[in-house]
């Protein structure tokens, strides 16, 4: 069976959608092909004008690291780096000399300016996070992919990462895309995609949590 079979989005600059469905409905197969990990075995993914599937290895590489920034349910930090260390790390991968203006900058978008010399094991989960959004952030990426970035955080903890993946999208113009389980955390967007069985099952614009919940149910449950 296909993961995907005639899933068609398109997501605006500078709004906010949440992914979601039940287990096994694609969402984690969706993300991977939007942001070009993954290549989709017919059809066409764009980032802007560029064609994905076109692409060859190494560019598309260079085209994750230049203009999608990632976030995960694990944050992903490198331990052995300080804060500003891992905020800066997308464009010293990229062959750039992070600015220390720079890096100070978007560790205070997330809160964080004061623990620049930190190491991950210093922080909390929620702060971990908060790094992992400013290291997503610093190359000013066109679309952010999050992947049930509040999976491994309490409930009031996820809240302030929601509310920060918000205002990154009202206040700075980034686009944001979000795998979700959680409707409590897919009520944060602008618009809920729900996928059933790899086809898209429904779109809910400015939903509640209740309004998302009562959908999921309809489809089968969360995951």
């Amino acid at each position: 069976m296909a993961a995907l079979n005639g899933v068609s989005a398109a997501f605006p600059p500078g709004s906010f959608t949440a992914i979601m469905g039940p287990s096994g409905s694609g969402k984690s197969t969706f993300l991977n092909v939007a942001a070009g990990l993954d290549r989709p075995t017919s059809g066409t993914v764009k980032l802007g004008d560029t064609s994905l599937e076109q692409l060859s290895e190494r560019r598309l590489t260079i085209l994750r690291r230049e203009r999608v920034g990632f976030v995960f349910q694990a944050f992903n930090l490198l331990p052995s780096l300080t804060v500003a260390q891992n905020i800066a790390l997308p464009l010293r991968l990229d062959g750039r000399r992070p600015r220390p203006r720079t890096v100070r900058e978007i560790a205070a978008r997330v809160g964080l300016d004061k623990r620049l010399r930190d190491r991950p094991a210093q922080l909390s989960g929620g702060q971990q996070q908060r790094v992992a959004i400013a290291r997503a952030l610093i190359t000013r990426p066109e679309v952010v992919f999050a992947d049930e970035p509040t999976g491994a955080l309490d409930s009031q903890t996820g809240r302030e990462v929601l509310a920060l993946l918000r205002e990154v999208v009202d206040q700075d113009g980034h686009t944001v895309v979000m795998v979700t389980h959680d409707p409590v955390a897919a009520a944060y967007a602008d618009r809920v995609v729900l996928l059933a069985d790899g086809r898209v099952a429904g779109m809910l614009d400015a939903p509640s949590a209740d309004e998302v919940a009562q959908r999921l149910a309809h489809l089968g449950g969360g995951g």
